[in-house]
């Protein structure tokens, strides 16, 4: 009977070591990361409430469920240099990579692990599909499925064209930035010069692959519907197993990048005579610089958002119907990607994997939808800077919490990085960079907080063209604190909002408000503190007058 005893005793004991080391081991399951990119995404979303016709009622879903931070902001409002900056933790003046060069050509950013390097390192299971980085190299990946695809375009056997159905003078533009409408069936149709034309997938380098349209119900996927429909099965793949790794997922959607073309039922949603257009202020641009900022043949991008607004006014007849036609592409084009993300999440939601799964939902940039009568991304005003940025952290964020402190792109690397247990070493050698930006962590845990470990105005920079392209102390800056926005170009103008009294950024304080002379001068002395010790052309002398 003791022997009996001893030896009940003893399997106690170790049923409860092993219990108690199951426990331990538990605790310490590393938690797996969704990310969600979407391309040019501004506050046309229910949760921002950017246009109120807007629909995204997934996107709401997940705000519902986690943390929106309200004054999220790129740090490059072009696709190139935000991803690149975001998913290296490296600012562009650190790296000059302002634009759309090469990442993987850049001396600093090829010798600092991306993002889905890092989670490699980390243990993880790195997989992707669509664009998250603008240009991609499959390598540093454990699987990606598909390149970024920006179809569909139109196709007439030789040049990929813009929709038939958009009327010239915008048309000329071309098959991405020149291209709005629904699909519709293309058989018989032709080009002026009578060549028959087609739908496809893909763009240049990318292959001419037919995509095949008869009607919404008798068709093929867009690219980011086969995107949704690939991660979808990936998750419930995922979950269907005993994971070795944790997973790192990123899934990256095209829409509403242009060309901004959807299936027609997403058009009827927003029935043309209803659009309500952009809320404008008439000549709002007079009190701004960036039109005479650049130097002569460097404003690429800047000539590309005028003559997108001058364009489509001329081609619908008036300016009030051409924002129309874009606002209805838009907002379809949103609406659509919408539901792909909802495909995404709910695949996730309905398996065990939800409750130890972070998602990251955000967006490059913003886009204006004709504001300082400008129709483009690559500014320094909120429209283009200002992105929707979503997390869901189990245990950690409370359901539909709004963060308004100033946060950017910049700082969605440490936080994973904090969240997941990483090492906060990125670079590969002393020619990468570390992480820039901050974990904001201690902002999920508290959204309402005065304060966290990263509190600094969001910086952006646009590029100045290639005459300055490794010069980092010549090209334009924001930055935007809780309440402000203070731009710098680089020939010394200025523009001040205060988005407490003016939220539409309509009135230049430089000019208007002598008054705001201290706010002037702090918000010089916070750009320059944040990038030293570059000492930028625009600053020179300013403090000392």
């Amino acid at each position: 009977m003791t022997k009996i005893l001893h030896g009940l005793t003893i399997g106690f004991i170790l049923l409860l070591f092993s219990t108690n080391i199951a426990c331990e081991k538990n605790e310490k399951i590393k938690p797996n990361v969704l990310l969600i990119m979407i391309d040019d995404l501004n506050d046309c979303i229910e949760t921002m409430q950017g246009h109120p016709q807007a629909l995204t009622p997934n996107i709401s879903k997940l705000a519902k469920s986690g943390a929106t931070f309200v004054n999220a902001h790129t740090n490059a409002p072009m696709c190139g240099a935000s991803r690149s900056s975001m998913m290296m933790g490296v600012y562009p003046h650190h790296s000059m990579n302002f634009f759309q060069a090469r990442w993987y050509d850049n001396t600093v950013l090829k010798n600092t692990r991306s993002l889905s390097e890092q989670f490699r390192m980390g243990g993880y299971q790195s997989i992707g599909t669509g664009k998250i980085l603008h240009h991609l190299k499959k390598e540093n990946w454990d699987h990606y499925e598909n390149r970024a695809d920006y179809g569909p375009v139109v196709f007439d056997g030789n040049n990929r064209l813009a929709h038939p159905d958009v009327p010239l003078p915008f048309y000329d533009i071309g098959s991405i930035d020149g291209s709005l409408g629904p699909l519709v069936n293309l058989e018989g149709r032709t080009t002026a010069e009578g060549k028959p034309i087609q739908w496809i997938y893909g763009y240049q380098g990318n292959g001419t692959k037919p995509m095949r349209y008869v009607n919404d119900d008798n068709r093929d996927p867009t690219p980011d519907e086969q995107n949704a429909i690939w991660t979808a099965k990936k998750i419930k793949s995922l979950a269907r197993k005993k994971l070795e790794k944790p997973f790192f997922l990123a899934v990256g959607f095209l829409r509403p990048h242009t060309p901004l073309i959807a299936p027609q039922k997403y058009f009827d949603r927003f029935p043309i005579d209803q659009i309500e257009i952009t809320v404008k202020k008439q000549n709002d641009q007079q009190d701004s610089y960036l039109e005479i900022s650049y130097a002569k043949d460097q404003g690429f991008a800047l000539q590309l958002g005028k003559k997108m607004f001058n364009q489509i006014a001329a081609s619908y007849g008036s300016e009030t119907e051409g924002l129309k036609r874009w606002t209805q592409a838009y907002l379809a084009c949103v609406a659509a990607v919408d539901e792909n993300v909802g495909q995404v999440l709910d695949a996730l939601d309905g398996t065990h994997l939800k409750d130890n799964t972070i998602v990251v939902l955000a967006s490059d940039h913003g886009f204006h939808m004709g504001e300082k009568d400008y129709l483009y991304k690559n500014s320094l005003w909120e429209e283009s800077t200002r992105v929707p940025l979503l997390m869901r952290v189990p245990r950690v964020t409370k359901p539909n919490s709004k963060i308004s402190k100033a946060v950017s792109l910049i700082d969605v690397y440490p936080t994973l990085v904090e969240l997941c247990e990483l090492p906060n070493e990125t670079k590969k050698n002393e020619q990468g960079h570390h992480l820039d930006g901050s974990s904001m962590k201690s902002l999920l845990e508290n959204p309402t907080s005065e304060s966290w470990i990263g509190d600094r105005p969001a910086l952006t920079v646009v590029f100045a063209g290639p005459l300055y392209k490794n010069m980092p102390q010549k090209q334009h800056y924001a930055i935007r604190t809780d309440r402000f926005r203070y731009i710098l170009y680089n020939n010394g103008k200025e523009e001040l909002y205060d988005h407490q009294n003016d939220p539409h950024e309509w009135n230049n304080l430089v000019l208007s408000e002598k008054n705001q002379e201290k706010t002037l001068i702090n918000m010089r002395q916070q750009l320059a503190m944040m990038l030293s010790p570059i000492e930028l052309e625009g600053l020179k002398n300013k403090n000392n007058k």
